[in-house]
């Protein structure tokens, strides 16, 4: 599934990287721990999640996750938007919570990391 297909699937709002929004998303990881991101997600992942610190952003840019959706209706500072673009890294936003999002990408054949 492209990027693209899942900003109406979660009615989610582009924050930044609209020119990546082409990227495969094959697989998704759920967290707000950024320690458990760093050791268990592989990279090419989706990773949703209620944290909007810059921390995420740099933990993204380590693991190699390829986007971010931020859940709960959560968005980032502009600091966090800015360091995002330098890294080519897409971030969206929806409303829906961590469980339903999850729930709705896996319903449209995205997989979870294991």
């Amino acid at each position: 599934m492209l990027l693209r297909d899942i900003v109406p699937l979660l009615d989610a709002v582009v924050l930044s990287g609209r020119r990546w929004l082409d990227i495969d998303i094959g697989r998704a990881f759920s967290s707000d721990l950024m320690s458990d991101v760093l050791a268990f997600s592989p990279e090419g992942t989706l990773l949703l999640t209620g944290l909007t610190n810059i921390q995420v952003v740099r933990t993204c840019e380590i693991s190699g996750i390829c986007a971010v959706l931020f859940v709960r209706g959560k968005v980032p500072g502009q600091q966090v938007i800015e360091l995002a673009e330098q890294f080519n890294l897409p971030l969206l936003a929806c409303n829906y919570s961590m469980f339903e999002a999850s729930g709705r990408l896996f319903q449209s054949g995205v997989k979870g990391c294991r």
